[in-house]
């Protein structure tokens, strides 16, 4: 593997994660959005990861595009986001009946938003995000020790 495919790899994660905190924050800022254009409360977002699979034809189609046979970009590894799920839990109920959303019992219907899951979500992406810029330094670092040798 080269440096480069490694340094795609680092950044397609940095992206991923990114993305992740984006959704947990959100999520936080929607908290208590009890309307939205469907008529209901905000449902909770989650993102879901896939690896992006290696096959021996990207393999292959790799180590001739190093050879300056081919000229394609290519998916050696990494992550990608597959897609945004909402949470089917249910609502949480408030009894509060001056409030404009609130039923004929009296009760508001809130996100489905534990701000408190939410937070450690951030902090979880936070913390890869930095582990991928920590990988993304230390192969930055080997690249310039090898244009140090040819010295």
């Amino acid at each position: 593997m080269s440096i480069f495919n490694s340094m795609k790899i680092t950044a397609s994660a940095l992206t991923a994660e990114r993305y992740r905190m984006d959704i947990a924050l959100q999520n936080i800022a929607n908290a208590n959005t009890t309307r939205t254009e469907s008529g209901e409360p905000y449902r909770r977002k989650q993102v879901v990861f896939e690896e992006r699979q290696t096959d021996f034809g990207a393999v292959l189609g790799a180590h001739q595009r190093r050879r300056g046979r081919i000229h394609r970009g290519n998916n050696l590894g990494g992550v990608r986001v597959t897609e945004i799920v909402e949470s089917q839990a249910e609502f949480v109920p408030v009894y509060d009946p001056n409030h404009p959303d609130a039923n004929e019992d009296g009760y508001v219907m809130y996100p489905n938003v534990n701000t408190t899951e939410e937070r450690v979500d951030l902090m979880a992406a936070a913390t890869a995000y930095d582990a991928n810029l920590a990988a993304l330094g230390i192969v930055k670092n080997l690249a310039l020790k090898a244009l140090e040798i040819g010295k």
